[in-house]
């Protein structure tokens, strides 16, 4: 067959050869060392945690080496894009932080990074192709692949588009126009050149040597609508956009002996595979993978609703890629990602384990090494958005805030009972007059009937003394209640507990219940600070009403 007749007749119109996307697209001048790597996710549902973690696998890659990480939107399935899918992945990863240095909004040399933009550019390789004689029309409708099946498994054969089964292979050119003649629908394949009985081996960056089958499937390139299938574009995009290493899940590892063909016929250098293990999820005593419709830590909005800070969720995806880090990590108040040197054989071969209490923990952790000014600005985006009469209270007073989130932080332990943004308000909430005094949903402490509002009150108007030193304040307190029947100490009570009517720990519950409505505060101190004697007082006031 005249190659050149065909591709001529396939594709009357081109504009461009392949050469002129060569041109077009050189080589990118960067260190031989730097990685371009890529997340190339489809518009066909939200980014989850498993493919947040494979973007932020190739971020990382990318960036240690000093370089490039690009976004490109994979929308050749149009048939199941959703509506504004582009926008949300986009808006999804610039929540978590992973930025792109090129892509859909930013642009870039390399650009379009949408492909449905670029079937000029797979045109002009399947053109080339096609001038090679590695690929032709084949004009099957739906019922005729459907017989093909059916005969396949009634010889019990492999399913699929090969060897004799592949008819299109060996129609004549006459044929082929009759075909356009009639307007058919049809798809162009590669004419694979592989034998299945023939062992494969690649090198995977994760799981090291691997031995698949050799390809045989004339693979559609094509599809009758005009666009690439996943095989052909990616080729084509990933050579000419100069990326070195693709991250992407082992779902595809089946598929790596037809791209690694693909790339071997046009002609051109492959990058290198890192294919990921789907993360998991331990259920009882069984391991799963991690599931988009069972488990709502796999759905970002989970994380974006209870406010789990996007550094927290960066520190924990950098242990799932290095295990090592969490013990820098911990161990180092100075601590950065971008300062941990990550290797593909620190990674894990058979998947990891998601575990969303270390995740929380972490989060704790990374709450705890901020300074209390530094968290206040990082709470504030999260209730402006999700809470707007909070984020009024908290721009209204914001030194009274600050000091509030600095209890108990500047010690060598400072506290970790914050996990995620929501736990600001549910740890601080009864320090704002606004809804100490005023109907809250926040939870209550009960009263108990062996509460004493008239002796706490007493304490405060006559004995307590804003002024003094913790040291000063805490021994008077328990002067105090020694003249009132109560022990200084939980020990001395428990010896002689006819004597007294509580311990110096029932005393201050009774504080904490009065003055902040909880069983479980900071410090007592460092709050009665915060909020003066005078609100300490009127305070008081409003509970002996209730009582």
């Amino acid at each position: 067959m005249d190659n050149q007749l065909l591709a001529t007749l396939l594709f009357p119109h081109l504009k461009h050869k392949r050469s002129h996307y060569e041109e077009k697209y050189p080589k990118r001048e960067i260190d031989e060392k730097a990685m371009v790597t890529r997340f190339a996710p489809s518009p066909t549902g939200f980014i989850h945690m498993g493919s947040l973690y494979a973007s932020f696998v190739s971020y990382v890659f990318a960036h240690q080496s000093q370089g490039i990480f690009y976004l490109r939107i994979e929308d050749t399935d149009q048939k199941r894009e959703v509506e504004n899918g582009i926008e949300q992945i986009i808006s999804d990863l610039k929540k978590e932080d992973i930025l792109f240095d090129e892509g859909p909004t930013i642009g870039g040399k390399y650009g379009p990074y949408i492909q449905s933009e670029r079937k000029e550019i797979y045109e002009a390789f399947v053109y080339d192709l096609i001038l090679k004689g590695y690929a032709y029309p084949a004009f099957e409708s739906k019922k005729e692949l459907e017989q093909l099946r059916k005969l396949q498994e009634k010889e019990k054969k492999r399913i699929g588009y090969y060897g004799k089964y592949a008819k299109g292979r060996n129609l004549s050119l006459e044929e082929i126009q009759k075909h356009l003649d009639n307007k058919d629908s049809y798809v162009i394949r590669l004419k694979a050149n592989g034998n299945f009985d023939d062992k494969f081996e690649f090198k995977d960056c994760i799981k090291g040597k691997i031995t698949l089958p050799s390809n045989d499937m004339d693979i559609v390139l094509l599809k009758q609508d005009g666009l690439p299938t996943y095989h052909f574009a990616h080729v084509v995009d990933d050579y000419l956009m100069g990326t070195t290493h693709v991250v992407r899940g082992d779902e595809w590892l089946s598929s790596v002996p037809v791209h690694l063909q693909l790339f071997r016929l046009l002609g051109i250098k492959p990058p290198k595979y890192a294919h990921i293990a789907p993360l998991t999820k331990k259920v009882e005593e069984h391991v799963r993978k991690l599931s988009k419709r069972y488990d709502k830590e796999c759905s970002m909005a989970f994380y974006q609703e209870e406010g789990i800070p996007t550094n927290a969720i960066k520190i924990y995806l950098a242990t799932l890629l290095n295990t090592s880090f969490e013990d820098y990590y911990l161990s180092n108040k100075q601590a950065n990602i971008s300062d941990f040197h990550f290797t593909w054989k620190k990674m894990s071969v058979g998947g990891s384990l998601f575990d969303l209490t270390k995740l929380l923990f972490l989060s704790k952790t990374y709450f705890s090494r901020l300074t209390a000014e530094a968290l206040y600005q990082e709470i504030l985006p999260f209730y402006r958005e999700n809470d707007p009469s909070f984020y009024k209270t908290l721009t209204e007073h914001p030194d009274d805030t600050i000091r509030i989130l600095n209890v108990e932080r500047t010690g060598k332990k400072p506290r970790k009972d914050f996990a995620t943004y929501q736990d600001i308000k549910k740890h601080t909430w009864y320090m704002y007059d606004a809804y100490y005094f005023n109907d809250t949903d926040m939870p209550r402490a009960p009263m108990k009937e062996e509460y004493d509002i008239s002796l706490v009150t007493h304490y405060f108007k006559e004995v307590y003394d804003e002024h003094d030193t913790k040291d000063v304040w805490y021994e008077k307190l328990k002067d105090f209640i020694e003249q009132n029947q109560y022990a200084k100490t939980v020990k001395e009570y428990l010896q002689n507990p006819g004597k007294y009517k509580g311990h110096v720990g029932d005393f201050c519950e009774m504080i904490r219940v009065f003055l902040f409505c909880s069983l479980e505060t900071p410090d007592i101190y460092e709050l009665l600070q915060i909020l003066t004697k005078e609100k300490i007082l009127g305070r008081l006031d409003k509970m002996q009403d209730l009582c």
